[in-house]
């Protein structure tokens, strides 16, 4: 999920969410941790650069994503390597929650009481020994030499008992038995109760922490679906067509940037519930649309190219406008809509106070959320957001939406999604704008299974991102 009026509130993409006493416990540390010069540095080993991206997400809430990107850039590591790097440091933050709970027991403390330094490379171990094909010998001498010098024993010791103590068989279906098996924080398994069947909420939890495909948005206003499916084919990537929308294809796991097509603009890269949020807008050729909350530029790039498929050569102008919160953000979308060869005026502004003083034909709020939705890619959001950010957060949506109804002209559409589940932030949201606003009504947009007024896509039904979208319509005339 991202900062500003993107996937994520800034609050809540920089604060992170889930673990207070061991962020203290960093900042204790880092206070403490003399620095080592760069001639003193051993050379990085995958283990290593795991370990600190590791503790890039957990310590400073970074995006494991951009965490993992940036370090694989640094490390020089080679191909074989840089793939442990992904699964070790992907793997761990995924599994963070039932590792927590295994050491709290084989070491006979609880986690938060535990340095952050050496908490961050007994997960580290203990997601090998538990996890991965690593002998075990490997795994714990190895990972005992990244530990700080005072508490190698320790580590050592604990990861030794972890080796030779059987995986516990997590039996139950409360809330925390549901989380020690998948990952999923307890709260947020909650939530899933009040949404899904009883039956649907053991296998929707898993779902959210398995790893998703790659999947491509293929760009059809520089080239068809059958010449982009060639392509990857030729290039030995066996790609697949997506389920729901018919410009998805996924492949398997691969540095987009190194692909032609993504270079060439042909491709980019962008899930399929997105897909289906921007398709929900209805956007036709020569009408006027715009993203309130566009950072990186997934979804309006995509609109931009439905309403002038054309890219400006038919002299219409640009029809399609993306805005975010924060400018390095409206950067992204820029530099997007450049690579993708769309036409799309972008400006920084706050969604809640729009500076732009024309109406749209469509509207899309892609509002910031707690982003549990996307775990899949980034499995930090399994347990970094707090059940307490959901007011604050359903807050900001609602103003949002009401910022971004001064843009609907009467008759025009507005959609409205969140990557996520919990009913605060979905149902909830939706119901106050309702009430805030009654120039608007409920509208039905185009979903997965047909037309709906608000649609709820999830992982374990659907092989997607978790995602609620919903369709309104301003009236031609206010009722009061």
């Amino acid at each position: 999920m991202a900062t500003g009026h993107g996937r994520t509130s800034g609050s809540a993409g920089r604060r992170g969410a889930g673990m207070p006493a061991a962020r203290a416990a960093a900042s204790r540390a880092n206070k403490r941790r003399p620095r080592r010069s760069s001639a003193a540095r051993p050379a990085p080993t995958a283990r290593s650069v795991a370990l600190g991206v590791i503790r890039r997400v957990v310590e400073e809430d970074a995006y494991s994503n951009l965490a993992l990107s940036a370090a694989l850039d640094r490390s020089r590591l080679g191909e074989r390597d840089r793939r442990l790097v992904a699964e070790l440091a992907y793997g761990t933050l995924r599994r963070l929650v039932p590792l927590d709970a295994e050491i709290g027991v084989v070491a006979r403390r609880d986690v938060a009481t535990i340095d952050p330094p050496v908490i961050a490379v007994l997960r580290l171990g203990a997601f090998q020994l538990r996890h991965t094909r690593i002998p075990p010998h490997a795994a714990v001498s190895e990972t005992v030499s990244l530990a700080p010098a005072r508490a190698r024993g320790f580590v050592n010791a604990v990861l030794r008992r972890v080796a030779d103590t059987p995986l516990p068989a997590i039996e139950g279906d409360d809330d925390d038995a549901i989380s020690r098996r998948t990952g999923l924080a307890p709260w947020a398994v909650a939530e899933l109760r009040r949404v899904l069947p009883p039956d649907e909420i053991d296998p929707a939890a898993a779902a959210f922490a398995s790893p998703a495909p790659m999947c491509l948005r293929v760009n059809t206003c520089r080239a068809s679906f059958q010449d982009v499916d060639r392509e990857l084919r030729d290039a030995g990537l066996d790609p697949v067509a997506g389920t729901h929308h018919p410009d998805a294809i996924r492949i398997r796991s691969t540095d987009p940037s190194s692909l032609p097509a993504f270079a060439a603009g042909r491709v980019t890269v962008q899930e399929e519930a997105s897909m289906l949020v921007a398709a929900a807008l209805e956007a036709r050729p020569g009408e006027r649309v715009a993203d309130v909350c566009a950072g990186p530029g997934g979804k309006a790039t995509h609109l931009a190219c439905l309403v002038d498929p054309g890219k400006g050569r038919a002299g219409t102008g640009t029809t399609a406008v993306a805005a975010d919160v924060s400018v390095a953000r409206a950067g992204l979308v820029q530099a997007a809509a450049r690579r993708l060869g769309v036409p799309l005026l972008v400006l920084a502004q706050d969604a809640r106070r729009p500076a732009l003083r024309e109406v749209f034909d469509g509207v899309l709020v892609d509002a910031p959320c707690s982003g549990i939705g996307a775990a899949r890619r980034r499995p930090e959001l399994l347990w970094r957001p707090r059940r307490t950010e959901l007011a604050g957060l359903a807050r900001l949506q609602v103003e949002i939406l009401c910022g971004a109804a001064e843009l609907v002209r009467p008759g025009g559409r507005l959609v409205y999604s969140v990557c996520t589940f919990p009913r605060a932030e979905t149902d909830a949201a939706a119901r106050a704008f309702l009430s805030k606003r009654n120039d608007f009504e409920p509208l039905a947009v185009p979903g997965p299974g047909g037309r709906a007024e608000r649609h709820r896509l999830w992982p374990h039904r659907d092989g997607t991102d978790a995602m609620f979208f919903g369709g309104f319509r301003r009236r031609n005339r206010s009722s009061g």
